[in-house]
């Protein structure tokens, strides 16, 4: 890690950086190993069991688990101002393919308050179904910005995401999978005052496991997270 603005975790080490904030994490759930790896020696196992960090539902909300590692909110992306994410991730082959809802990765605005209205991810990678989408929601509705069917496990997958969250016009989200585009959107990339949320808002960002609760266990890897400020203007995939 070098300052607030650009971020590296490889998982070289034995331990996980300072980076992480582990609250949304049970113990153990989270492995640094050697065997399946994108860059260097290490990579990390996530793996998610039944009653893992449980949130009761509510009416017609589900009850829902997660192991998610989550960048420290203090180094989190500012409003208005433009970031470049990375990372890699690997689906083993025998993956499930279920319908329960499961989010891989995804930038929340934090509700300072416990008053937001609305309090789905900004921004979320997605896999239900065999099918991997991205959503883009800052009203009471979510968009699809992606989504392919095509067979995802047993190989890296390697995301860049270019953002800038803002409640104007002026924001965007360009994504590149495996060095393609596959986003290209301009637009509002943040909850209005109108759903609680202060104004200039904050954003978090979060990787893992996180679903609606089902009894068969889950497990992915992670490697390669870069997070860096874009220059002004700078929006194309560098390589």
């Amino acid at each position: 890690m070098n300052n607030l603005e650009e971020l590296y975790d490889g998982f070289e080490e034995k331990t996980l950086s300072n980076i992480w904030d582990q609250t949304k994490i049970e113990p153990g759930a989270v492995e640094i190993q050697s065997d399946i790896v994108r860059e260097g020696k290490r990579a990390i196992k996530i793996t998610i069991h039944k009653g893992d960090r449980i949130q009761p539902g509510y009416g017609i909300v589900k009850t829902s688990e997660r192991d998610e590692l989550v960048e420290r909110k203090e180094l989190g992306p500012k409003e208005g101002k433009s970031y470049s994410y990375s990372f890699s991730i690997y689906i083993p082959k025998d993956f499930p393919i279920v319908p329960t809802r499961l989010v891989l990765a995804q930038w929340k605005q934090s509700d300072e308050n416990n008053t937001a209205t609305v309090i789905n991810p900004i921004l979320a990678l997605r896999y239900q179904n065999r099918e991997l989408y991205i959503t883009l929601q800052t009203t009471e509705k979510s968009i699809r910005l992606f989504q392919t069917k095509e067979e995802i496990r047993g190989q890296w997958i390697d995301y860049v995401f270019h953002i800038k969250f803002t409640r104007t016009e002026s924001g965007f989200v360009k994504v590149w999978m495996n060095g393609k585009e596959i986003i290209n959107y301009t637009g509002i990339t943040a909850y209005s005052e109108k759903y609680n949320y202060l104004n200039p808002g904050h954003v978090y960002f979060k990787m893992g496991l996180y679903r609606d609760q089902m009894d068969e266990p889950m497990t992915i890897y992670f490697d390669e997270y870069r997070k860096s400020q874009l220059s002004a203007g700078q929006t194309k995939l560098r390589g």
